[in-house]
């Protein structure tokens, strides 16, 4: 394959990702402002990860399989649901300057623990499978477009 596969940069993202709710985590208790910023990039970026995958892996996961309204891409669609919630609940409480996000945070963790490993090692890898290269030159360019 001559593009980076799916998985590996999908991958890299929610490491970036969990780096960002990390710094957001340690840095709540001693420097709130930083902290917030740190949620808002984190959010941002997890908001155009979803809207990436929902706009491109998935339906193109689900025309090669023939699997619509079923299967892993639901499961997908049903976490990325509770973790909407979770962000919402989070940025709800920094913008009111509340810092008791530990609990709201120590469920989005979780969710998103389960969900991208599954995404890493299962979706991922299939759609890898599943895509030739210019279908993933095509993945890549449609990104740009593709707005959370």
């Amino acid at each position: 394959m001559n593009v980076q596969p799916i998985a590996q940069w999908y991958g890299h993202d929610h490491d970036r990702l969990d780096e960002l709710f990390q710094q957001f985590r340690a840095s709540k208790e001693t420097d709130f402002p930083r902290a917030g910023e740190s949620f808002r990039q984190f959010r941002k970026g997890l908001e155009q990860h979803i809207a990436w995958e929902e706009g491109i892996l998935f339906p193109l996961f689900e025309e090669k399989t023939g699997l619509h309204g079923c299967g892993p891409t639901e499961v997908m669609r049903q976490e990325h649901r509770e973790i909407k919630r979770l962000l919402e609940q989070i940025g709800g409480k920094i913008e009111r300057n509340d810092a008791a996000t530990d609990a709201d945070g120590a469920a989005l963790l979780q969710t998103l623990g389960a969900h991208n490993e599954k995404e890493e090692n299962i979706l991922y890898p299939a759609i890898d499978e599943l895509l030739g290269d210019a279908e993933h030159q095509d993945v890549y360019g449609r990104m740009e477009t593709v707005k959370g």
